[in-house]
């Protein structure tokens, strides 16, 4: 409980107006969400579209890991790293960070000036 508490607040803390990076050198809370990515499943060490233990109540299972089942998963890590490779294919697909591009319309340059 105490882990938890404190990575949770050391992940909080960054927040501003650039949010940290996803990063496999940091611990990441079960369900802990980043727009464009998903939910973070701690025993699974990845993001997921839904959280972990959702249950569709209309199919009467749970999804967590990348699958459904009739009982929700149960493991002792709520707190994990993910891996190198997801944490940088989550970091590519944030939605919460603004990303520079060529070319800007706000700008203007005379060659008259």
């Amino acid at each position: 409980m105490l882990i938890g508490g404190l990575s949770a607040g050391a992940l909080t803390t960054s927040c501003g107006p650039e949010a940290a990076r996803v990063s496999a050198d940091h611990v990441y809370t079960n369900n802990y969400y980043i727009p464009g990515v998903g939910y973070y499943h701690a025993p699974f060490r990845t993001f997921f579209s839904l959280p972990y233990n959702h249950f569709d109540p209309q199919n009467q299972r749970y999804f967590f890991g990348g699958q459904w089942a009739t009982a929700p998963h149960q493991s002792i890590t709520n707190i994990s790293p993910p891996t190198s490779t997801v944490a940088q294919q989550a970091e590519a697909q944030r939605t919460d960070i603004p990303r520079g591009g060529f070319g800007s319309s706000s700008r203007t340059h005379s060659v008259w000036s």
